[in-house]
């Protein structure tokens, strides 16, 4: 009996301490978290508690929370397991695939899937063309096999094809070396010119006469080209009508009778020389779009009476940056350069007017060379119509790409692009469609 009290009183003691305990700690405390750098080791293994058979298991008449020896037994559902002593490899992982099946072309002599293939042309040549037929509309639907293109003679394998519109930046150059009365009829054109253009494409502005001026650098087209092109409105043009050489506003005198008072020598009449620099300011407008984004299409729009006169730049040296970037000229012609026949002015030459008048067969050799077109108008309204027409050809012509293997020189490669239409009975005097594509390219090495 006494023993027995005596067992009793330490439990007693015991369960008192432990509930001492638990009341001086805090509710609201939480354990700090294992540490990723001291990781908690794994448990021993569990000995067999009682009630349970060799293998951990409980046996069939033990509970959950039996006491012994003073010791209390932790559920089942948190014990932890034996270690597993299985040592055997994992399964394979099946099979990844990161495309659908079927979704990539297969190999032919073999049958199987050969993936994706990127290809990089270090030396592509790219040949925008515009396609027209007799009446000047463009030929749509053409395909690959209806081109042939060929490099110094020789034929080359296209490896690139699209009839897909780019996107514009466009450099417009405003020639304010015309006439007064040319540069009127230019501004009062100016919002169909702005209206030709899309919400994709860039617009830089650029004016000459005996120098170049950069109104705008390349932006949207919206406010700050209208912003632009209305300042151009308040611009004026030279006064200079043909010199006058003789009559009562004449320089030579008076005259009673046909016959001159005073000085018996007629003095000689040279017209002023007024400077034109168009191959400057065409060569500024390049430089400045080599700049731009490659995925557009670059082209430079002139607006000028086809003068040139004074330019430090060269046409040689100016065509030659235009053929290694990849820039389209478009034009029109006002003016003097309004004449039917001034798209063909580049077959005549007349070098003893040239040191005094300067050059007047130079823009159509810029659209020619590259690709482009010139067009010729005196009105206001056939104006705006060429607008929309040559803008239009400029965005959706056909692109035509080959891998060339000429080194990178100075060298210029001849380019020519020929179509091939079915039933086509053509001739050199009478062909069935115009191309227009930029006769040649100079290999140069691509900027970075």
């Amino acid at each position: 009996m006494r023993m027995k009290t005596s067992v009793l009183l330490i439990v007693g003691m015991s369960l008192w301490l432990a509930g001492g305990l638990a009341a001086q700690q805090k509710p609201d405390e939480i354990p700090d978290a294992p540490s990723a750098t001291r990781p908690i080791p794994p448990p021993e293994p569990a000995s067999p508690r009682p009630g349970a058979d060799e293998n951990g298991q409980p046996a069939a008449d033990a509970t959950s929370n039996d006491v012994t020896s003073g010791s209390k037994t932790l559920p089942h559902s948190f014990e932890t397991p034996a270690a597993s002593t299985d040592q055997s490899p994992p399964p394979p992982m099946p099979e990844v695939k990161t495309v659908p099946a079927g979704s990539v072309p297969k190999d032919a002599s073999t049958g199987e899937d050969v993936g994706y293939t990127f290809r990089v042309y270090k030396n592509l040549v790219l040949v925008p063309v515009t396609v027209k037929d007799s009446d000047g509309h463009m030929v749509n639907g053409l395909r690959p096999k209806d081109f042939t293109v060929l490099e110094n003679g020789q034929k080359q394998t296209l490896e690139f094809f699209t009839s897909d519109p780019f996107a514009l930046s466009a450099a417009v150059i405003i020639d304010l070396g015309m006439a007064d009365v040319g540069v009127k009829k230019v501004q009062q054109t100016l919002s169909a010119l702005q209206g030709a253009f899309s919400q994709f494409d860039e617009v830089a502005i650029y004016t000459y006469s005996d120098k170049v001026g950069r109104v705008s650098d390349f932006g949207s087209v919206g406010k700050q080209l209208t912003a632009v092109l209305n300042e151009v409105k308040s611009y004026s043009g030279e006064n200079n009508g043909p010199p006058v050489t003789s009559g009562p506003l004449g320089p030579q005198g008076p005259i009673i009778n046909g016959m001159p008072i005073g000085a018996p020598v007629t003095p000689v009449i040279t017209p002023p020389r007024v400077a034109h620099v168009m191959n400057d300011a065409i060569l500024m407008a390049a430089r400045d779009l080599t700049k731009r984004d490659r995925t557009h299409r670059k082209i430079i729009f002139v607006i000028s009476d086809g003068r040139e006169l004074g330019s430090t730049a060269s046409y040689a040296d100016t065509l030659k940056v235009l053929l290694t970037q990849q820039i389209t000229v478009y034009a029109i012609g006002l003016e003097g350069a309004a004449i039917p026949v001034y798209d063909r002015l580049q077959r005549i030459h007349i070098p003893k007017t040239r040191a005094l008048l300067g050059y007047s067969d130079i823009l159509p050799k810029y659209a020619n060379a590259t690709g482009g077109e010139i067009l010729s108008e005196y009105s206001a309204k056939a104006i705006e119509n060429v607008y929309q027409r040559l803008l239009g050809d400029a965005r959706n012509q056909y692109t035509l790409g080959y891998v060339t293997r000429a080194t990178p020189s100075d060298t210029r490669r001849e380019i020519e692009v020929r179509v091939n239409r079915p039933g086509c009975k053509s001739s050199d005097l009478r062909p069935c469609v115009s191309v227009y594509a930029k006769e040649g390219y100079y290999p140069l090495p691509a900027t970075r």
